[in-house]
């Protein structure tokens, strides 16, 4: 069953989690100067270099508050300051707390929204895109997507062609962010649904069991599409908006 991803509450005083529940939260990357100082501050020298190869400020902004805005959610799960935290990167860049805490989390950001995900003992993968018409082609489909996908994809009227690519995009995104692979994982290695009215789900995966995975669509609000990959069991899904 899916969870409402269209409700988005406040967050708790004191948000802990149990085994099972997922919290996803949304944040707008585009907060006021003190903020972005606050966040800032918290950040380390790699992360602060990071910033600053952006070539737009625009760009170092948003990068800055969906960093300081990971920092500070995850903190306030483990009771700790944002600038205490201490990350370490696998194979393929995916951060993890470097005290191997079984907090597992997972950033993605797009345009002028973060979306990010939390859960005890369980990978997990989100993603959030911007959706863009023009890039939601045919051509790009065929690059992308399996053959099945495509089938699919060219089966629908033209005027649902465009909220299926990202349907499919994002939840390829947040499925490899989960395994881990990034993009070294082929995107035509696996399937996943796309079609209106089609719950998310892992349809094939030639290196993995699908079995062990669930997929949920995030309604992140108009113009955005996303998806949460966790590993089973759920129990809960929650979804937070921190202004």
């Amino acid at each position: 069953m899916q969870p409402d991803s269209s409700t988005w509450t406040g967050p708790p005083p004191s948000p802990s989690l149990e085994t099972g529940t997922v919290h996803v939260w949304r944040i707008s990357l585009d907060q006021p100067d003190d903020r972005l100082d606050r966040f800032r501050q918290t950040l380390d020298p790699d992360e602060l270099n990071r910033a600053s190869r952006f070539h737009f400020e625009k760009h170092r902004r948003h990068f800055i508050v969906a960093r300081g805005f990971l920092r500070s959610v995850v903190a306030s799960y483990l009771e700790t300051l944002p600038e205490t935290l201490r990350f370490s990167y696998g194979a393929y860049g995916k951060p993890e707390l470097a005290s191997e805490h079984v907090l597992r989390f997972n950033l993605s950001h797009s345009h002028e929204v973060a979306l990010l995900a939390i859960a005890l003992d369980a990978e997990l993968g989100v993603d959030v895109e911007q959706i863009r018409a023009d890039f939601a082609s045919e051509e790009i489909a065929r690059r992308f997507f399996s053959r099945a996908e495509v089938e699919v994809f060219n089966a629908l009227p033209q005027e649902e062609q465009v909220a299926a690519f990202f349907r499919c995009w994002t939840r390829k995104e947040a499925y490899i962010k989960a395994i881990g692979k990034g993009l070294s994982q082929a995107l035509d290695a696996f399937d996943v649904t796309l079609a209106p009215g089609v719950q998310a789900e892992l349809l094939r995966a030639e290196e993995d069991d699908v079995s062990r995975w669930l997929l949920y669509e995030i309604d992140v609000g108009e113009g955005y599409a996303g998806a949460l990959a966790v590993e089973r069991p759920v129990a809960e899904v929650r979804f937070f908006r921190q202004d």
